[in-house]
């Protein structure tokens, strides 16, 4: 059973001007996620907006990553809903395709009770072989995962973990008291990967490690050891970088962010839209602060 630990990436989903999928430039990002020593890849995740993916275009996008990694990293691909039967179906495929495991947000606005979700992730446990990871983001979906909840679902042989992006220092401390130690817990928000790890968390499944994987996997991997002054220090110098990222609400900022570096074409399906003016000056303003800016021209211009 893979054990998800250290540096996740939320990957981006790039597109073309089109709105069609840009399949070149995806490869590109996930190669170069490689090459800067991320633990494993999260493709289809909110952050890449699986919700605007067509069915094919969920599993193409999990195929190319699969396809990219060669087996280097873990692929962790969302799959995730507020129907049970759909989430199932999806998750066999990515299973048949060779996906190292699932991440599986909670059902969003039917907004079930504890009991619900514990049946909603056995179901879909009992369905599919794969690990599974319970992405847990009350401010997206309406419900929390409780961790008497989580306790409930560790017990389950192939529920391997938790992305828990409450926001709740205290509930993820609750969360790591209550679980077996092999029960990978993740943080969800770059900020608190830190402190989380700190508690004696394993990880974190990051938006900034799109735009600095190899400084994010570094962090991470300071903090798993123990070397929490140099962590810190690189807390420090990308902090405005996470905070920028949630200027507007995820993935807007951080595309736009690596549309400035060159990465991508920072396009959107609606109902996502670019940054606002303003807060593309903030975003640029952290580009430019950070040296991310300078660097990516340079590269260019090689």
């Amino acid at each position: 059973m893979t054990t998800f630990t250290g540096c996740g990436t939320a990957l981006v989903t790039p597109f073309r001007k089109d709105q069609s999928l840009d399949e070149e430039t995806l490869r590109k990002l996930v190669r170069r996620q490689i090459q800067a020593g991320i633990n494993f890849l999260v493709p289809c995740g909110t952050t890449g907006e699986s919700p605007t993916l067509t069915h094919t275009e969920h599993l193409r996008v999990v195929e190319i990553t699969l396809e990219e990694a060669k087996g280097k990293v873990p692929v962790l691909a969302g799959a995730g809903g507020y129907n049970t039967a759909d989430v199932i179906e999806l998750a066999k495929e990515l299973n048949h395709m060779g996906a190292d495991g699932i991440l599986s947000v909670t059902p969003y606005y039917n907004k079930p009770t504890q009991e619900g979700l514990v049946q909603h992730f056995t179901a879909i446990a009992k369905a599919v072989p794969l690990p599974i990871v319970v992405y847990s983001i009350q401010g997206r979906t309406g419900v929390n995962v409780d961790p008497a909840t989580l306790k409930r679902l560790a017990e389950i042989d192939n529920i391997v973990g938790v992305k828990e992006a409450s926001g709740n220092i205290g509930q993820v401390a609750t969360v790591l008291h209550l679980l077996p130690q092999n029960f990978s817990v993740l943080s969800g928000d770059d900020s608190t990967a830190i402190p989380l790890i700190a508690l004696g968390g394993h990880g974190v499944i990051s938006v900034v490690a799109n735009e600095i994987p190899a400084e994010f996997s570094n962090l991470t991997k300071l903090a798993l050891a123990g070397d929490f002054a140099g962590a810190r220090a690189i807390q420090r110098q990308w902090f405005a970088l996470m905070e920028v990222n949630f200027c507007e609400v995820n993935p807007g900022p951080v595309k736009a962010a690596m549309g400035m570096m060159g990465l991508l074409d920072p396009v959107f399906r609606l109902p996502m839209v670019p940054p606002s003016e303003a807060n593309r000056a903030k975003i640029e303003g952290v580009l430019k602060s950070t040296g991310l800016l300078a660097a990516a021209r340079s590269s260019h211009a090689k």
